[in-house]
């Protein structure tokens, strides 16, 4: 079939030019003088003549029939005029490119056009001038003598006049022919089923006319102005039925066709498609009232907003792809919302839009001296960094993690980094999290999905470098539903963060410009990969006389605030912090503290509202009075007295604690070993290693072979309620071991911490802030420690260890020589 020779428009006859009209059933033109034996005579005039030329637009006029023309242009209407008042013919040719008038020149016409005679002009409206002309005879145009104001040229007969009906009773094989092309014409009307069809059909059985019959079906049939240039060009009559029957019969199986699918969709019409139609008229009904087109308003704001936008060439063209989509999906469908939001998504993101880094390293010195007290080792890291940064010119970050205890300020120290790098501020909380598709989003093939909170963040914040917080990485959990650690692996990874993939967006996204940090309490939940990519910052716990300066500077005033109260309301001294720290709190961090003294202004407030008489400055009675009794005693060293009672140091997720330990020795079972304290795994290990120790250096150790064959020995860790574990309990067991078998008491105010092996050697451990902090507290003089320890020590500052010892070891001996009396 030459599907590309038709224009689908369904007409009941010829529609010739832009607005074409509807023309009844045309006159068989009188063709006997021009099918004369002396046709040549009366053809010579017309070739010595020069006719005006009328350019048709989109059409093509065939002789022997009466078609309509729009005339448009300046030059159509000049060659009608001189046609009419002259009583000339014209030459209809037709334009093959659509150019303005200005334009119109031989070159853009077709050669191949029909001698025509205008039989009327007539104006449908005021604006639009319509001529209709009739067919003669095929011509071929050969010189312009004119193109201005309108065209002229000459013309020859290219092909021999068609036969008239006379000759078809002569030529058996053509009267078949032109039979099957009435036939198959009639057909054709029967299956468009137009208004008249059978006055037409009537009318066209009654029609033996050969010429008028060729003419009139090219004229009739929808195809393209070139098919039926070129059916203008064939000569021989018989090959023109020929191809005008094929013609007519596909029209007619594509009618069918068209007609077939139309029935089935309408078979097929279901609720959405009625709504469709209902959501039409309402939209017509709103055009008319002036609310507009809303849908395309939509589909417009969304294009203009794309021309705004600075992202590369590939997010283009997928954002043009999904925009076609949204054209072509009707706004009550369920898939409209959703394709709406992705568009929408992927214009509110910040695509290569940059915040302006500010490389003031003093002003960021200071914010971060503002804002956090303490946390040397933290803010000198941060400034190392920040200064590598503008050195180098290149924002490219590394992926930080600030671990220690709670309320430390891990969180708060990402908004100072923000704010000292003119950066906007991200957090999202990780606790909890269990689900892959909250980092990667979900794709959008399933109901409700939405994107990762990784975009969904970048997109609150407008810029595609802030400063991110991945808060509480190690809370983070994984089931069936995936490991939102492994999807995090991408995200923390500066070498594959520059093509993040969401599920969602399905689009690579850049984030090796955001400044990720991340919070972590401890890193033993944290898995070994995605530890292996961040760069690990410690955060330790604060020391007392830290804690009643950070009170002093940023809580008290934030809670006066936060009561509206005034510092004439409420006052606090240094020692009333200190005995509310004491008895109130016991944490690493200052969280309880901020409880503990937004209590103390409630019920100041209270006081002030109620206009009852109170005291501005708190004493530790005030405190005592409004708190009750406190929950804390404050771990303090005791001096037993007796043998076997150590003091250790124990670090926890609150901060340092000292740490009894206890043992004795009595008659049972031989060689039986019973450790009670509600003790971990680790702890039981190292009092086993002490004491394995102890029995392989009896003989150095001045202890009796046979006493392990007579005693039973029993070790304690008091406050059996409270898990314990952890291997620096080791040198503490083994001290307290050797305490009860030798009967040698502790020397006064000594506290120990440190790792014990079966050969003896001291092993390093943790926490040695904390620890050291607990034994400040405690009142403890000298710590023992590892001797690998001693570098921690010399990075606190003097005045927090001012009125300490520390004595470092490297073997149990060392330890056993300084902790006991003779």
């Amino acid at each position: 079939m030459k599907e590309d020779n038709y224009d689908f428009v369904e007409t009941s006859l010829p529609n010739v030019g832009s607005g074409g009209m509807s023309i009844p059933l045309p006159s068989v033109i009188d063709e006997d003088e021009l099918l004369d034996d002396e046709h040549d005579a009366l053809l010579s005039p017309l070739l010595g003549s020069t006719y005006p030329v009328l350019p048709v637009f989109n059409a093509v006029i065939f002789p022997c029939v009466l078609q309509a023309v729009m005339l448009t242009e300046d030059k159509q209407i000049d060659a009608v005029n001189i046609a009419i008042s002259k009583g000339q013919y014209l030459v209809a040719t037709t334009s093959i490119v659509d150019e303005p008038d200005d334009s119109i020149t031989p070159k853009s016409l077709s050669k191949q056009g029909v001698l025509c005679w205008v039989e009327d002009v007539i104006h449908p409206s005021p604006d639009n001038v319509v001529a209709i002309i009739r067919g003669i005879i095929c011509v071929q145009t050969t010189t312009y003598t004119q193109t201005n104001p309108y065209l002229r040229c000459r013309v020859e007969f290219p092909r021999p006049l068609p036969r008239s009906e006379r000759d078809l009773t002569k030529d058996t094989e053509l009267f078949v022919a032109f039979n099957k092309l009435r036939y198959e014409l009639i057909e054709l009307v029967k299956t468009r089923r137009m208004e008249g069809a059978e006055d037409f059909i009537e009318a066209l059985n009654a029609q033996n006319n050969l010429p008028f019959l060729i003419n009139f079906t090219a004229a009739y049939l929808s195809l393209t102005p070139r098919a039926k240039l070129e059916l203008l060009k064939i000569s021989d009559t018989k090959h023109l039925v020929m191809e005008l029957i094929t013609y007519v019969r596909q029209t007619t199986e594509l009618v069918q066709i068209n007609e077939k699918i139309a029935k089935q969709t309408q078979s097929d019409m279901d609720e959405m498609q009625r709504k469709h139609f209902l959501e039409q008229q309402i939209r017509t009904i709103r055009e008319e009232l002036g609310e507009g087109d809303f849908a395309d308003q939509t589909i417009e704001e969304l294009r203009e907003a794309a021309t705004k936008k600075l992202w590369s060439e590939a997010v283009q063209k997928t954002f043009d792809r999904e925009l076609g989509n949204l054209e072509r999906i009707p706004t009550q469908a369920p898939e409209y919302s959703i394709q709406l939001q992705y568009l929408r998504l992927m214009l509110d993101l910040p695509w290569q839009e940059y915040s302006q880094d500010q490389f003031d390293l003093q002003h960021a010195e200071e914010v971060l001296n503002r804002d956090h007290f303490g946390l040397e080792r933290v803010k000198e890291r941060i400034l190392e960094h920040l200064a590598v940064i503008k050195l180098k010119n290149d924002l490219k970050s590394p992926i930080l993690c600030l671990y220690g205890p709670p309320g430390v300020g891990k969180t708060s120290l990402g908004k100072s980094i923000a704010e000292s790098l003119g950066r906007k501020y991200v957090r999202i909380s990780l606790g909890g999290l269990h689900d892959e598709a909250e980092i990667r989003g979900h794709r959008r093939t399933y109901i409700g999905a939405m994107c990762g909170r990784i975009i969904d963040s970048l997109k609150k914040a407008g810029t595609s470098n802030p400063v991110f917080v991945l808060d509480e990485i190690d809370k983070i959990s994984s089931d069936y539903k995936g490991d939102p650690a492994a999807a995090l692996l991408e995200v923390l990874d500066p070498e594959q963060n520059v093509a993040f993939h969401d599920n969602y967006l399905d689009i690579d996204y850049d984030l090796s410009k955001v400044l990720f940090i991340a919070t972590a309490n401890t890193l033993s939940t944290i898995s070994r990969p995605l530890l292996d990519r961040m760069e690990l910052i410690q955060v330790s716990g604060y020391l007392l006389e830290e804690k009643v300066e950070i009170a002093h500077r940023h809580l008290v005033p934030k809670e006066l605030e936060a009561h509206g109260l005034t510092s004439e309301q409420f006052a606090i001294d240094t020692a009333a912090l200190t005995y509310l720290i004491e008895g109130y709190t016991r944490e690493s961090g200052v969280r309880a503290l901020q409880k503990s003294l937004a209590a103390l202004m409630r019920k100041q407030a209270k006081r002030v509202a109620m206009g009852q008489k109170y005291s501005v400055q708190i004493t530790p009675e005030i405190i005592q009075q409004d708190l009750r009794t406190p929950p804390y005693t404050r771990d303090i060293w005791q001096d037993f007295g007796m043998p076997g009672i150590v003091t250790g140091l124990a670090w926890t997720e609150v901060g340092g604690e000292i740490l009894f330990i206890e043992s004795s020795t009595h008659r049972g079972k031989e060689g039986k070993v019973t450790l009670t304290g509600n003790l971990g795994d680790v702890m039981k290990e190292s009092a086993v290693i002490a004491l394995d120790y102890i029995k392989a250096h009896c003989e150095e150790l001045e202890i009796p072979e046979e006493t392990f064959d007579k005693l039973e020995i029993h070790l304690h860790v008091p406050e059996g309620a409270i898990p314990k574990d952890g291997p620096s309990a080791g040198i503490t067991m083994a001290t307290s071991l050797v305490s009860t078998l030798t009967r040698r008491t502790v020397k006064p105010r000594i506290a120990m911490s440190g790792e014990i092996t079966l050969t003896g050697r001291v092993l390093p451990v943790g926490g040695i802030k904390e620890k050291i902090l607990a034994a400040k507290r405690a009142g403890v003089k000298t710590l023992i420690l590892s001797k690998e320890n001693e570098k921690d020590i010399l990075d606190i500052k003097p005045i927090y260890i001012e009125g300490l010892t520390f004595s470092y070891v490297e073997t149990i001996k060392e330890v056993l020589d300084l902790a006991l009396n003779d």
